[in-house]
């Protein structure tokens, strides 16, 4: 957070001297500030603070920094501060701002939900009809393409301990779809996937772990166009639910730079820029059905 006194203030020690040098105080307001941690003491970074006034109409919105903290200005009066993490149950807390003041709302502890603990141990199979791998690409630096692949198949192991579990993901190159038959043809090209060559892309996780609440880092090997190169997904586990089947969902994310998988055809504009971006970014909105 960037560090600011109002005149006249005096900074004092450890905790207390960070909230003291936050944001500045409007003049026809007041300023909040708190810290988010779990329940063993730990930031959380990342926790959404809402903040609502009275009539119940949200006043400011606000992520809390590497530290668990943040800070609002807001006109003055009571507010009801709300703070939610993924993985986490929301916690509420009350305080009263008053003008040309600095209140301070303290710690806000998040205790676990445990609906958002790791799957059991067990195999599951990912469900192709009920999950999807998207990517998105820049196109002269202005609009984005969208497109996924339609066929693959997939295994997600839990094992116990959760660090354990692992991951297999082997995709059709050839699937490829963005809507546009030309675009996709010139995608399955040498110029691109090449799929005669190099017909399955294929993931291969290294190593899970927990980043706090339902987040995960899944780290991996991506083969593609015949080369391999390290990627780190971005995981949300977003529970478990019965339907045909126990099944577990999670949403995962990375980015990937075609330079290092050798996909390196270009053309650009007359003033130099790209018709395609470098960066292309991967969503993976998975479910997967415990094997029975």
């Amino acid at each position: 957070m960037l560090g600011f006194l109002r005149r006249g203030d005096r900074a004092g020690r450890g905790v207390d001297a960070g909230r003291n040098a936050l944001i500045p105080i409007p003049l026809t307001g007041g300023l909040l500030s708190g810290q988010v941690c779990d329940v063993e003491g730990r930031p959380l970074a990342g926790a959404v603070i809402s903040v609502f006034d009275r009539s119940t109409r949200r006043v400011a919105h606000v992520d809390s920094d590497a530290y668990g903290l943040f800070a609002a200005a807001v006109a003055p009066g009571e507010h009801r501060i709300r703070a939610e993490a993924g993985g986490f149950q929301a916690v509420d807390n009350v305080v009263e701002v008053q003008w040309g003041r600095h209140a301070e709302v303290g710690r806000l502890t998040l205790r676990p939900d445990i609906t958002a603990a790791p799957p059991a141990a067990g195999i599951y199979d990912i469900d192709p009809d009920h999950t999807s791998i998207r990517f998105v690409a820049r196109h002269i630096a202005m609009s984005r393409v969208f497109g996924r692949f339609n066929r693959f198949r997939g295994q997600i192991q839990i094992a116990e301990p959760f660090e354990d579990s692992h991951v297999d993901v082997v995709i059709d190159a050839a699937s490829v779809d963005t809507q546009i038959a030309q675009r996709d043809a010139h995608l399955r090209s040498a110029d691109f996937l090449d799929v005669e060559r190099f017909p399955w892309l294929r993931f291969s996780s290294t190593r899970f772990s927990g980043r706090g609440g339902n987040k995960w880092l899944i780290d991996g090997e991506l083969t593609l166009h015949g080369l391999t190169s390290d990627v780190q997904l971005n995981t949300t586990f977003l529970g478990m639910q019965e339907w045909n089947g126990t099944r577990a969902g999670a949403i995962a994310r990375t980015e990937l730079h075609r330079e290092h998988f050798t996909l390196n055809w270009t053309q650009a504009l007359a003033h130099g820029l790209p018709v395609i971006g470098s960066t292309i970014e991967i969503t993976l909105d998975v479910q997967a059905i415990v094997k029975t």
